[in-house]
């Protein structure tokens, strides 16, 4: 399942930067935790994108200007959703970094149909590598193209599907067509532009600080209906519980429905038509604002 959090934004023209997953990892992290119920406290199937919104661009980097901003979270684990829900709802007021913002209700998106092959964009960048201390491989740059960004994406999604205990041996041995086709006409068509569509990325785990490099780019995935639901509800990639590997379906904005789901804030009153944003859709200015380019 996918819900849509939607929050008010208190003070309009804090910023985030413009890499702010590691932010929002940490928060959802901490009311994992704050909620008491260890079963929870490692659990990583699960994803969410950055924070959707009406911004502009500056140094510091990407000001929020609409009256309500939008993070999508999604699992395949309804009760592990509801709880992580219950403990936002709770917290009536929220800081990241700058901003201040309070919960005020939430959408679940209508599941969409998977075919064996379907064409994705990222709503949060797609990191290949998990690095070790001390480690400088997680930057390591890997063309799109190449069968290794392909293998790499091949192998960590089959791994994370194996350890779930979801699928039957029979099942998994099934999986093996998995292939990942960049949209190079859009990549290349970036770095004509000189913009970038590979950056390095600060990701924290343990309390260590870790810097990978994540790809946001369009690709089409050739997988059994049964992966391309995983990869749709869990991420695809590596640190997809850190809030990297969001996927959406191409194209699918317009037609993607939404209906009210169980928690809202009591006294709420109705966003007004043209503040409602449209989550799946990036932020204006990402392709300008990276560390680093391919």
């Amino acid at each position: 399942m996918r819900i849509r959090l939607i929050f008010s934004l208190k003070n309009k023209g804090a910023y985030l930067p413009f890499h702010h997953q590691y932010i929002l990892a940490q928060f959802l992290k901490g009311l994992i935790v704050k909620g008491g119920r260890e079963e929870f406290f490692n659990y990583n199937y699960f994803n969410f994108s950055g924070l959707k919104g009406q911004t502009k661009v500056s140094r510091s980097g990407l000001h929020y200007y609409s009256s309500l901003v939008t993070l999508v979270l999604s699992s395949p684990n309804e009760e592990f959703i509801d709880y992580l829900l219950e403990q936002v709802f709770a917290t009536p007021k929220i800081e990241l970094g700058n901003l201040v913002i309070s919960p005020e209700y939430t959408e679940q998106e209508t599941e969409p149909e998977l075919e064996t092959s379907n064409k994705f964009v990222c709503i949060s960048p797609l990191v290949l590598l998990t690095p070790s201390f001390n480690d400088e491989s997680g930057k390591r740059f890997i063309n799109p193209d190449s069968d290794e960004f392909s293998d790499l994406l091949y192998e960590s999604t089959l791994t994370r599907m194996e350890r779930s205990g979801w699928y039957s041996q029979e099942q998994m041995e099934s999986f093996y067509k998995f292939q990942v086709v960049p949209d190079m006409n859009y990549v290349n068509k970036l770095r004509e532009q000189q913009k970038k569509f590979a950056r390095i990325y600060s990701v924290y785990d343990m309390d260590v600080k870790y810097e990978v490099r994540g790809y946001t780019l369009p690709f089409t995935l050739y997988a059994a209906p049964e992966v391309q639901d995983f990869v749709f509800k869990c991420g695809l990639g590596a640190f997809t519980h850190k809030g990297f590997g969001m996927l959406d379906l191409a194209n699918h904005g317009q037609a993607q429905r939404t209906e009210p789901y169980k928690f809202k804030r009591e006294g709420f009153i109705p966003y007004k038509p043209h503040e409602r944003q449209k989550p799946q859709e990036l932020e204006g200015g990402e392709e300008n604002s990276g560390t680093e380019e391919a």
